[in-house]
């Protein structure tokens, strides 16, 4: 059977759009432009902010918040940022507008502890500013009389009398320093430990009735011979040293020195010998207590 013939059509063709997406430039289609406008705007709001405070305010409001943003300012002064606060312009720490030396904050009673009554530099006490206040003249006196005291007590004790060469009493930058050193035939401590021996704590005792009644603080160092320690042994010369001070310290305590007198504790082994030509010579085994300027 013969195949049928295919019809014929008069319907246009169909039309097919195909879109090409191209990836990359057109920079204007990402989302950076949005980054550059918001920054935009936020300088525009704070130029017009800027441009407000100068019209709100007037020139000490002004001068106050430049110092609130000035990365060298030291110091405030009055028509400056806080000048109608609790520091009247100024800072805690500044110099006051008196006539007064050179680096003095003045007399203003925000300055001034609740012990003193004012004196050539705030918050010296009356305490320091005796100790500071000493003259030459008097700083010997007081060396002089400390040694009378102490010499005395030592030279009328029958058992403490052979020990008076030991003790010696100087002057130093840091005050006054008493020195109680070791020699061959007297130690003040059981060898290799930290335990006084009774002469060693009458003579303490002594110390500390003579200077338990002055205001100045004390600073205990404790010294050692360059003896070296047997091989094996824990201790050294530098725990020695300062198990030694701290002994002298809880020793001076106990007959009547205050706790808060003490400034240093130290120990320095054998680095400060007193005979430094001999590191082993025993007089180079001493306590020293300072009484500080």
């Amino acid at each position: 059977m013969a195949s049928q013939a295919k019809k014929g059509s008069n319907l246009p063709p169909p039309i097919i759009v195909k879109k090409i997406i191209v990836s990359g430039g057109g920079g204007h289609h990402g989302g950076a432009w949005k980054v550059a406008y918001a920054d935009f705007v936020t300088a525009m709001m704070a130029f017009f902010l800027l441009l407000w405070l100068l019209g709100a305010t007037n020139e000490a409001k002004r001068k106050g918040i430049a110092d609130y943003f000035s990365p060298t300012l030291v110091k405030m002064r009055e028509q400056s940022a806080g000048s109608n606060g609790m520091f009247g312009g100024d800072s805690i720490t500044g110099q006051d507008n008196y006539p007064q030396k050179a680096s003095q904050t003045g007399t203003r009673s925000i300055t001034i502890p609740r012990d003193t009554t004012g004196g050539p530099r705030e918050g010296a006490t009356e305490e320091r500013k005796v100790a500071q206040g000493l003259s030459p003249e008097q700083k010997a006196k007081k060396l002089f009389e400390l040694k009378e005291r102490v010499t005395k007590r030592v030279e009328t004790s029958g058992s403490l009398k052979k020990l008076a060469t030991q003790i010696r009493f100087m002057q130093t930058a840091e005050g006054i320093r008493i020195d109680l050193v070791d020699n061959a035939d007297f130690s003040m401590f059981r060898l290799g430990t930290t335990v006084l021996v009774p002469e060693a704590v009458e003579l303490l005792q002594i110390i500390a009735d003579a200077v338990k009644d002055d205001i100045s603080q004390l600073t205990i160092r404790g010294h050692t011979d360059s003896l070296p320690w047997r091989p094996g042994q824990v201790a050294s010369n530098w725990s020695l040293s300062s198990g030694r001070a701290e002994a002298t310290r809880q020793a001076l305590m106990r007959f009547g020195v205050t706790e808060p007198r003490f400034r240093r504790i130290e120990g320095v082994a054998d680095r400060e010998p007193l005979i430094v030509k001999t590191p082993t010579d025993p007089r180079n085994r001493r306590i020293s207590i300072t009484l500080a300027n």
